[in-house]
């Protein structure tokens, strides 16, 4: 085996979708010699070619790429047996991948959105913070009536942090991310040896695909949004009870005197007192406690949310 048949195989090894792309880059050089991105961009991913292009089997030519010993890499096609699908089903499959990425956000992702929008009218309608907070009362106020407020808030940024971890690491989807991350470090790489040997047409065709794939800066932000709903969702009204309570229903919350805040010291207005700037105790206790308890439930059950490739 030669050494671009070895190169062929070892992409297809890596990843089963190589056969097909290389596949695609063959035919392509059957019909014209040589093979340019928008010859190929309707079939292939820019990852896939800008693999191919740097592992060498494509070599620059007059106007485009050629296949380096292209019949060492058709055997090594042939033999891998895993071009069985047609172009049309191929297609066929690509075309539902697109359906898939783009309806993403299930039926009920969407109903967590629209709920999620209608509980921000809380903040500044009086009503909808009164119904949500009687409500959420109910669940909240048996633990508030027998522990200090403090510790009230304690319990919530617990519950919070620890369904906001879990949402994250079943909702968010970081294959997406990792995979849009490669992408980009592939294109940046070639862009730099593109410019060390001044070839100005590589750099039109990254810059091409580099125009292409801000579609893909959708499915990113869809996927790293999508968990964000559920967790506003659940925590919002968790929120507003605590508005509610501390503006609505402050007995108690509002004496001089009755807390001691660290660094702030003694509160002259309660949970009310500004401690950073216009920032309330009540709101500062809540998130520092909420991003000290997210971070321990992420470590204590080994959720990593790190973008991954796929």
């Amino acid at each position: 085996m030669g050494r671009t048949a070895e190169k062929a195989t070892t992409l297809m090894e890596e990843d089963e979708a190589m056969a097909d792309a290389l596949a695609t880059v063959l035919r392509a050089a059957d019909e014209s010699g040589e093979v340019a991105w928008v010859d190929v961009k309707a079939e292939i991913t820019s990852g896939q070619w800008g693999r191919i292009i740097q592992t060498g089997i494509l070599t620059e030519g007059s106007e485009g790429f050629v296949v380096r010993d292209v019949d060492e890499v058709r055997t090594a096609v042939e033999e891998s047996g895993l071009t069985s699908q047609s172009t049309t089903a191929r297609e066929a499959e690509e075309a539902s991948r697109d359906d898939e990425e783009d309806t993403s956000w299930t039926q009920w992702d969407k109903a967590a959105g629209l709920a999620t929008v209608l509980l921000f009218v809380g903040y500044w309608w009086n009503p909808a913070r009164d119904l949500v907070g009687g409500t959420m009362d109910t669940l909240i106020g048996p633990i508030d009536a027998v522990v200090p407020f403090y510790a009230t808030i304690l319990v919530l940024a617990l519950v919070t942090g620890l369904y906001s971890a879990l949402l994250q690491a079943n909702l968010m989807d970081t294959s997406v991310m990792g995979e849009h991350q490669e992408k980009m470090k592939a294109l940046q790489e070639r862009r730099k040896k593109a410019k060390e040997r001044e070839d100005d047409e590589e750099l039109d065709r990254i810059q091409e695909e580099q125009m292409e794939m801000m579609g893909d800066q959708i499915d990113v932000f869809k996927a790293q949004f999508r968990p964000m709903v559920w967790i506003m969702l659940f925590t919002i009204p968790v929120f507003l009870w605590l508005y509610w309570r501390v503006f609505d229903n402050p007995g108690g919350l509002t004496e001089a005197g009755q807390i001691v805040f660290p660094i702030a010291g003694e509160l002259e207005n309660g949970w009310r007192t500004g401690v950073i700037g216009p920032m309330q105790a009540w709101i500062v206790w809540y998130v520092v406690c909420s991003i000290a308890f997210a971070q321990v439930v992420r470590k204590t059950l080994n959720i990593n949310l790190t973008p991954t490739g796929t």
